[in-house]
């Protein structure tokens, strides 16, 4: 008699996988501080753009843009891209056309879009050096931030901590004492369904 197979993990959509990416590493291993509250309250908001192409792209962020300007219960919005961006070159020749979008809204100082990729690397350092991974998510993303409210932790913080500048030490030195290996696991996991 044979065992019976355990059945295949079922691939994670993209917004399950983000959400786990999210909940396990970004919170789980405090990489961001002030990101368990928003994700505690539920103000967090994921979206799946359909977008392949780059004016198609920049219409969906500025239409988040502007649902986060008429709904003060989104302090934050990860746009999350399965369709494009998949090379992190292409990804950052992209990020090149972001700063001019918020200036021709008017939403410079207003909010800004943070970056995340699967094959994030900092400038100066090794494609395997395991600092990369507190950018590396499973996917292309967008993360939307309103200004005020970042302002608002940072002083929090601070106030309590220290200056937000160790912030990223501290993630480095955890993040080597993980080692790459594990972290690319933690990250793998993400996109298989629970």
């Amino acid at each position: 008699m044979t065992a019976p197979h355990a059945p295949s993990p079922r691939k994670a959509s993209p917004e399950e996988a983000v959400r786990t990416w999210v909940d396990n590493l970004v919170v789980g291993l405090e990489w961001c501080p002030f990101a368990r509250r928003e994700v505690m309250q539920g103000t967090v908001r994921y979206v799946e753009s359909r977008a392949t192409t780059d004016l198609g792209l920049l219409s969906a962020l500025a239409e988040e843009l502007h649902l986060m300007d008429d709904h003060a219960g989104i302090e934050t919005t990860l746009v999350i891209l399965p369709h494009m961006l998949a090379g992190f070159d292409e990804y950052l020749d992209f990020l090149d056309l972001v700063d001019p979008l918020l200036d021709s809204l008017q939403r410079t100082g207003t909010y800004q879009v943070a970056s995340f990729h699967p094959d994030y690397r900092f400038e100066g350092t090794e494609v395997d050096d395991p600092a990369n991974f507190t950018n590396r998510s499973p996917w292309p993303l967008l993360h939307i931030l309103r200004e005020d409210s970042l302002s608002e932790a940072i002083d929090g913080w601070e106030k309590k901590h220290g200056p937000t500048s160790g912030i990223p030490e501290r993630n480095i030195a955890r993040t080597r004492e993980m080692g790459a290996d594990a972290l690319r696991l933690l990250l793998e996991r993400c996109m298989n369904a629970s």
